[in-house]
């Protein structure tokens, strides 16, 4: 369980950390400003667009084999972001390691669910969303951290060599300690609807998180709606042609299943919610507040703190109190985000970040109580031959909500900035947030009762 869960903590940690750094890095390589976004933007593409690809490839040829092949390609991916000698070649070694976390992240949850059942499983997926909220938070910090030691006068490229000898011993030790496992009537998925899916999904993250960039001109939103009618079609031909249904990449008996589309619709918009937060207030904090990214880094400390407040604690709720564990998740966000914005209206520069941390407290504890309790309410309902698929499929939609929430929001919150100022780009922002955790709350009434959840 450690290991599965700290390969997955690498991937989370290089989405954070590297924001951070592209500053330094554009003083030490230059570049333009969208080569400098393209650094961040390529690792998010690449690695959205093979999850469920790679899920479904995990069932076939086994979970610990992907889960340890893509650890050792990340390694050697970032050892060669490390050694880039230009943004160009930074981009495509981050393009690279975007696809093995692609490889490796859908195993994770994949083996989670397999090897782990009832109590257990809400335990393990419990601490799964501890690790996963404290590496978002943790990378801003660590990042910060890195840049200003400047190890061995490394500067920007120690963000990159941290990883490689972290996965390397996870290569060992995932090699000593975790079982095969596969799907035993998994079917091979077509090459056509890998192809296509690919495509789709390639058009709906690229416009998702390069709309801004471009205005959001009309043929964003044309290329958007390809991509979604590319993944209709994908999910719509597997299920009408019996031959594909067997190794269906996306599978409508999971996707037409109450539980699971709700989870799935309540996921996108809090995580988009979470993942959003994060952004604007770390923008807040630089650009209007002058933190330094260590010390903006530092104040999400409480943020995880929050988190492991109820670690010990949320695989019991979740069994307890099944749905309404998410509910009181979603609403102390939404009470979290409002303490943070009250704290900040106090404040004209410099703002105390003990004014910040109550907030950012509440808010840790409450993205702990929506994300684990989700993913098994997610699982519940999913047959164990569509534990790859399951998997590919949340963690997708774990990356579409994040890139919904990061475009959206940033782009509300940067075009307030400009014309009105950051305090009332910060208040929309954060009532824009708080709305949205309203709104998963009360769709978490139609998730089922605890039941369902302690006999999975």
């Amino acid at each position: 369980m450690v290991v599965l869960v700290l390969g997955f903590m690498l991937d989370l940690l290089n989405v954070t950390i590297v924001n951070v750094a592209l500053p330094a890095i554009q003083d030490d390589l230059g570049g333009t400003p969208s080569q400098i976004g393209w650094i961040a933007t390529a690792y998010l593409l690449a690695f959205a667009i093979v999850l469920i690809t790679a899920a479904r490839l995990g069932d076939l040829w086994g979970r610990k084999r992907l889960f340890l092949i893509g650890l050792g390609a990340f390694a050697l991916s970032g050892a060669w972001s490390a050694l880039a000698h230009g943004p160009g070649e930074l981009i495509a070694a981050r393009a690279a390691q975007g696809l093995a976390a692609g490889l490796l992240a859908p195993q994770v949850m994949s083996s989670l669910y397999t090897l782990f059942r009832g109590r257990e499983r809400a335990t393990v997926l419990g601490l799964f969303g501890v690790i996963a909220g404290i590496a978002q938070a943790g990378g801003l910090l660590l990042g910060g951290a890195l840049i200003a030691a400047d190890v061995a006068s490394l500067g920007w490229r120690t963000v990159f060599w941290i990883s490689v000898p972290i996965a390397l011993i996870l290569i060992g030790l995932g090699t000593w300690l975790i079982p095969e496992n596969r799907a035993p009537d998994a079917g091979r998925p077509q090459w056509l609807p890998v192809i296509g899916l690919t495509l789709g999904l390639v058009a709906i993250v690229f416009s998702l998180l390069e709309g801004r960039t471009y205005d959001w001109a009309p043929w964003t939103w044309l290329l958007l709606a390809a991509g979604a009618a590319a993944v209709a079609a994908v999910a719509l031909g597997e299920h009408h042609n019996p031959a594909r249904r067997d190794g269906a990449l996306l599978p409508v008996a999971i996707l037409r299943e109450r539980t699971s589309a709700v989870a799935l619709l309540v996921q996108m918009i809090a995580f988009a919610a979470f993942s959003g937060f994060l952004l604007v207030f770390i923008l807040w904090l630089q650009d209007a507040q002058d933190y330094t990214a260590l010390a903006a880094g530092t104040v999400t400390i409480a943020f995880c703190a929050g988190g492991l407040a109820t670690a010990g604690l949320v695989g019991h709720l979740t069994v307890r109190f099944g749905r309404y564990t998410v509910v009181a998740g979603t609403l102390l966000g939404a009470l979290g985000t409002a303490a943070v914005l009250g704290a900040a209206t106090t404040a004209t520069s410099d703002v105390n970040p003990w004014l910040l941390a109550p907030g950012l407290f509440v808010l840790g504890m409450g993205i702990n109580l929506v994300m684990p309790p989700l993913t098994t309410l997610f699982l519940s309902t999913t047959p164990p031959r569509y534990a790859g698929s399951a998997s590919g499929i949340w963690t997708t939609s774990q990356q579409f909500g994040a890139a919904i929430g990061v475009a959206s929001l940033s782009s509300m919150f940067l075009g307030i900035a400009a014309t009105s100022g950051y305090a009332p780009a910060l208040t929309i922002s954060a009532i824009s947030i708080s709305t949205a955790l309203v709104i998963s709350a009360a769709l978490c009434l139609a998730l089922p009762a605890r039941s369902k959840v302690a006999s999975a």
